[in-house]
């Protein structure tokens, strides 16, 4: 049985943006059967969760002698083992691992800083100033993004773990006004989160934060 780990307390209060949702969606995807192991803030930091991820976060991917981290990791495993999520076309599997990065990488850093920064400085009397630049950030990645998307339903033809990393990054702007300024994002979002697959995996996690309300 596939293990993963995912946070005890959910800190987004059951939205499913933590990276263990990308897991659980691909995981969902495949048809892969999988168990959850939910760790406190405090057991992420302990040597028995260190011992699989150095870096003391989540998820982590157990599968009988191996053991991997970093959520990107841990998609191209679950597409490589079990195929659905990766075009079999050398070319085309080449770009959906190229969105992938994509997502973590390019485009991710300057949503995370700003999200950071709004956490962290928003009390500060500068932060007004230093708040049009972090959304000038965001605002020119996402309108790369909606430009190379166009009409398309997904970022490269079929829908793969470039998909399931773009679209699980993109979620942490729902709602506001930059991501609203780009209709063809918002509805490649909505699509992915339509897809039964997601459903399953948002469900699984939500219930986690439900079962944590309910216990008071």
């Amino acid at each position: 049985m596939t293990t993963i780990t995912a946070f005890e307390t959910s800190p987004d209060r059951g939205r499913g943006l933590a990276r263990d949702m990308q897991v659980r969606w691909a995981l969902e995807e495949v048809g892969q059967p999988y168990a959850v192991r939910l760790v406190s803030f405090k057991a992420m930091k302990e040597p028995a969760h260190r011992a699989v991820h150095p870096f003391a976060q989540i998820p982590t991917y157990e599968e009988g002698e191996l053991a991997l981290f970093e959520s990107g990791a841990i998609l191209l495993h679950i597409a490589e083992r079990h195929g659905v999520i990766l075009p079999k076309e050398i070319h085309a599997r080449a770009r959906a691992i190229m969105w992938m990065f994509a997502a973590v990488d390019t485009v991710k850093a300057p949503i995370i800083e700003r999200e950071a920064a709004i956490l962290i400085e928003r009390e500060q009397s500068w932060f007004a100033e230093r708040q049009v630049m972090l959304d000038s950030n965001v605002r020119r990645r996402l309108g790369e993004l909606s430009a190379r998307l166009g009409d398309r339903e997904w970022l490269d033809g079929e829908f793969s773990i470039g998909d399931i990393m773009m679209i699980g990054l993109l979620r942490r702007l729902e709602g506001t006004a930059l991501l609203e300024e780009y209709p063809n994002l918002i509805a490649y979002v909505a699509r992915g989160a339509e897809r039964p697959a997601f459903k399953r995996a948002f469900d699984a996690q939500f219930a986690v934060f439900a079962d944590r309300q309910a216990s008071g």
